[in-house]
C-alpha cells in the first residue's frame, strides 16, 4: 500500500480503537472487568491500575470481585470507584470488594443505545474528516506537479476504500454493542 495513503489508515484505525474503548466503558447491564481499565488507585503515592494493585473477577454475571493484593487498599480502591462516573457503589467484607450490577431498566437501555449512536456517528465524521484531510493533501500534490492526475485519481479511490471499509467496521461493532445493550 503507499505510504502516503498508509497515514491516513492508521489515523482512521485509532479512531476505530478509540470508539471500542468508549463501548467497553458502557455497561449493558453484565459485569464487565473492563469497565475498570480507566480506574487508577493511590498506590503508595502512585496512581496505578486497579489490575496492577488487585486481582478482579466476575463470579456472576451480575457482579464484579475486586481482591486487592493488600487488604489496606481496600478504602482506596473504593474511594476511586465512588469517585468515578460508573455510579456503583461498592460493598466489602474486609478482603474483597464486589460490585454488584443492577438490572437496566428499558428506558436506561434505550438511552444507552442513543449514546452508542451517537459515539458511532462522531467516529464516522472523524472518519470522513480523515478522508477529506488526506484528498486535499493529495490535490494539493497534484497542484504541485508532485503527483499526475491518474495518481491523484487512484490515491482518491484507495482512500474512498478504506473509508468504506472503516464506515462499515463502525456499524458492525455498533449494531453489536445495541444489541448486547438491549439483552435483558
Amino acid at each position: 500500500m503507499d505510504s502516503r495513503v498508509q497515514q491516513y489508515e492508521s489515523k482512521m484505525l485509532k479512531t476505530l480503537d478509540n470508539l471500542k474503548e468508549e463501548f467497553a466503558s458502557i455497561r449493558a447491564g453484565r459485569a464487565n472487568p473492563h469497565l475498570l481499565d480507566k480506574l487508577k488507585v493511590d498506590y503508595y503515592g502512585t496512581p496505578s491500575s486497579l489490575q496492577q494493585v488487585a486481582n478482579v473477577s466476575v463470579p456472576e454475571p451480575r457482579i464484579i470481585q475486586i481482591q486487592p493484593w493488600e487488604s489496606k487498599l481496600i478504602k482506596d480502591i473504593e474511594k476511586a470507584i465512588l469517585a468515578s462516573d460508573l455510579g456503583l457503589t461498592p460493598s466489602n467484607d474486609g478482603k474483597v470488594i464486589r460490585l454488584v450490577f443492577p438490572e437496566l431498566t428499558e428506558e436506561r437501555r434505550k438511552d444507552l443505545v442513543k449514546d452508542v449512536k451517537k459515539k458511532a456517528e462522531n467516529a464516522k465524521v472523524a472518519i470522513r474528516n480523515i478522508r477529506r484531510d488526506a484528498n486535499d493533501a493529495f490535490k494539493k500534490m497534484n497542484k504541485g506537479n508532485e503527483i499526475s492526475e491518474d495518481e491523484l485519481k487512484g490515491l482518491e479511490d484507495s482512500i474512498q476504500k478504506i473509508t468504506d471499509k472503516f464506515i462499515t467496521d463502525i456499524e458492525k461493532i455498533t449494531d453489536d454493542k445495541s444489541k448486547e445493550v438491549l439483552t435483558v
